[in-house]
Formats: structure tokens, C-alpha cells, sequence
């Protein structure tokens, strides 16, 4: 198996667990979107990525590493479906 595939396969595993929590505690998902929207008026780069980052391991079940550096292709992936989520629904008013 080649190195990118063994990191789609990792990836594919993580956003499996990841999606599991979300249907064992649906309320994950309004607290990530209450955090971002709290957040992203702030704007939308690293510093504010990572207030949300940190504000959502603290107040879920879901971990994501303080530092964005460590953040993994799945963490960085569900912080920009946030901000996409958040955005479109911005724009609708």
C-alpha cells in the first residue's frame, strides 16, 4: 500500500469515528456551530480557527489538539465545514 493511500485510509477512519460521536450525541453539532458563530465574527484565520478548535474540545466529546499545527486532515476538514456552514448561513440574511 502506498503512503497516500495509507493517509486517505487514516483520514477515512477518523472521519468514521468522528461521524459515529456525532450520531451518538447529535448535540455535538449545534454546539461546534454555536462556538464558530461566536467566532468567525471575528474573522477567519489561524488564531480564531484555533479559539474554536479549543473551545469545542473543551465543551464536547470531540478532541481536537490545542496547537494547529498537530490538527489532523479530518480536524482541519470539519473546522472549514463549519466556517462553510456558518458562512452560507450568514449569507442567507
Amino acid at each position: 500500500m502506498s503512503s497516500s493511500e495509507i493517509q486517505k485510509t487514516r483520514v477515512i477512519n477518523e472521519l468514521r469515528g468522528f461521524i459515529k460521536k456525532l450520531l451518538q450525541d447529535p448535540q455535538i453539532l449545534e454546539q461546534s456551530l454555536e462556538v464558530a458563530r461566536r467566532h468567525l465574527v471575528e474573522g477567519s484565520n489561524r488564531e480564531v480557527m484555533a479559539r474554536i478548535a479549543n473551545e469545542i474540545s473543551e465543551t464536547t466529546s470531540v478532541h481536537i489538539p490545542e496547537d494547529p499545527a498537530e490538527h489532523s486532515e479530518a480536524d482541519r476538514l470539519f473546522l472549514e465545514l463549519l466556517k462553510e456552514v456558518v458562512d452560507e448561513g450568514q449569507a442567507l440574511y
